[in-house]
């Protein structure tokens, strides 16, 4: 397939916007899903719109066991691995419910990191330059109550990042943390968020892809880098008071 890119959680909006971008850009695109139907149209859309090769596999990043069979069973190595995968369950509703707990963490931590070190070990073997990229949270850069478990779980995948850094930091791999605030997406659908702060798909794939064509390793759309730097700066004796 040339040059390629794999994106893990295909299907949601920020992927397909990366997918869209990618792919006008000449990389042919490997969607990683759960429901390969609902992704033909688009996977047929982008082939027709920029004359690339389009493929799409079933996975599930839950199914953590099957990650190395998953990805030596490929057609071809990507240059390029995005993991997208997120899950957003409202804090009241997982209080005394072990089974979302576990699902949160997995989602947003435990199955991402495991794919993205999987595929990592064999991208930083290549002589090429490659990347892992892994779309992580502001939320992970200081715990709140109001997202307790997946503030918990995005600030394991923000930390197993910095560690896959150092890891392979003399290869030809480049490993970069894009730290997200609020995007318009269905994750996000019916929540009251504040309309400043809020980011489109296309928006923040251009940011990730730019940043990814400056190497850089840490990524924030800059009114969430000041809004970060403003709330890491409260004092742990006055910030546990705050309920925002």
């Amino acid at each position: 397939m040339g040059k390629s890119v794999l994106i893990l959680g295909g299907s949601s909006d920020i992927s397909i916007a990366l997918a869209h971008k990618l792919a006008s850009d000449g990389y042919n695109i490997q969607f990683v899903v759960r429901d390969i139907t609902a992704i033909k149209r688009i996977e047929r859309d982008i082939e027709l719109r920029y004359g690339v090769n389009v493929k799409s596999f079933y996975f599930d990043v839950l199914d953590m066991e099957s990650i190395d069979l998953f990805l030596d069973e490929l057609p071809c190595l990507p240059i390029i691995v995005i993991s997208a995968v997120g899950f957003l369950e409202r804090e009241i509703s997982i209080k005394d419910d072990i089974e979302i707990v576990r699902k949160v963490i997995d989602t947003n931590f435990t199955g991402p990191a495991l794919f993205l070190e999987a595929a990592a070990r064999r991208l930083s073997k290549l002589k090429t330059q490659t990347a892992v990229i892994g779309i992580s949270s502001v939320a992970g850069d200081r715990g709140r109550n109001k997202n307790y478990w997946y503030g918990a779980a995005k600030s394991g995948l923000t930390s197993s990042l910095s560690a896959m850094r150092q890891k392979y930091y003399k290869s030809n791999l480049h490993v970069m943390t894009v730290c997200l605030g609020f995007v318009n997406t269905k994750m996000t659908e019916g929540l009251d968020l504040p309309k400043l702060l809020i980011s489109s798909p296309e928006d923040t794939a251009d940011l990730i892809l730019h940043s990814l064509k400056k190497k850089r390793n840490i990524v924030y759309n800059w009114k969430w880098f000041v809004v970060m730097t403003i709330i890491k700066c409260i004092p742990e004796k006055i910030f546990k008071r705050l309920s925002f």
